[in-house]
């Protein structure tokens, strides 16, 4: 790398990530790149990278580019590629209207877990349309020291294990993914939320995050955590014909999140470009050797 590299800092309920603009896919962002940039201490810090761009320069996402002109390319604190993240579908629409590239009101976005419906809203928030939850059967178990709690397996788009506690604090640090069991219940990791009740529709969640760790928010967890909380409460919107809507509080804000009788799951919740700058090309090289 020659030239230094633009990049843009933002945050959805305090889920931070590191943008890197890049409409016709020309920065090869390597997973030792992206946990470099995201490290945050030597880089520039975050939970997960958001690499911006066109759909049809990015071979994962010409498929898609008559329904979405832009695709999140989306990569984990690691470095790994993930399917979706909720938070992230929300800032990335907030640097496209930051950045001059859509107005308020709807615009459509690509990325691994499909294309995502989005509305800006005048009042900084944005509604992103999250797509239909999947419930794999069978049961699983998720645990923290000698303590073990039965979880809902949901699925976002990527996977999640929804566990319901007494207190937050038996989640522990979750420096470390919780063990799960069965081991063939996610073979490639898991999201791990773990939920209190706070009133009437109304619950909050500590979540660790593969590839992650804890992190002070995730939307796709939100979403599931909704949807597990909703069948809990014999509210199932696809049973009922009646939407419901869940307050959803994250260590970082609180996100609204509607399911609606025919499955289709709305979040809503704020979106913030906070910094942005250039990035090291020297600098990153030698991150990275």
């Amino acid at each position: 790398m020659s030239t230094r590299i633009a990049f843009l800092k933002g945050h959805g309920t305090e889920n931070d990530f590191v943008i890197v603009p890049d409409p016709e896919n020309a920065i090869d962002l390597s997973s030792d790149a992206v946990a470099a940039l995201c490290d945050r201490r030597a880089g520039i810090g975050g939970d997960g990278l958001l690499h911006v761009v066109r759909s049809a320069a990015h071979p994962e996402a010409k498929d898609m580019a008559a329904e979405a002109e832009w695709f999140m390319d989306y990569r984990n604190g690691d470095g790994s590629v993930a399917e979706m993240c909720g938070n992230g579908v929300r800032v990335f629409a907030r640097y496209l209207q930051h950045a001059g590239l859509v107005t308020e009101g709807d615009l459509a976005v690509a990325t691994r877990g499909g294309v995502k419906t989005v509305h800006v809203a005048k009042d900084g928030d944005v509604t992103v349309g999250m797509g239909r939850a999947r419930l794999p059967e069978g049961e699983v178990t998720v645990s923290v020291g000698e303590r073990s709690w039965p979880a809902r397996n949901v699925n976002m788009g990527n996977p999640h294990a929804v566990a319901f506690v007494d207190d937050l604090a038996h989640a522990g640090t979750l420096y470390s993914p919780p063990p799960f069991s069965p081991a063939s219940a996610y073979p490639e990791g898991v999201n791990v939320e773990f939920v209190v009740d706070r009133g009437p529709r109304h619950v909050a969640l500590r979540v660790h995050e593969r590839g992650s760790g804890e992190t002070r928010s995730c939307g796709t967890g939100a979403c599931a955590v909704a949807v597990a909380a909703a069948r809990r409460d014999g509210a199932d919107p696809t049973v009922t014909g009646t939407p419901v809507t869940y307050t959803v509080d994250v260590p970082g804000g609180r996100l609204l999140i509607t399911e609606r009788p025919d499955g289709e799951i709305e979040m809503t919740g704020p979106a913030v470009i906070v910094a942005e700058g250039e990035i090291d090309p020297e600098w990153l090289e030698t991150a990275v050797r």
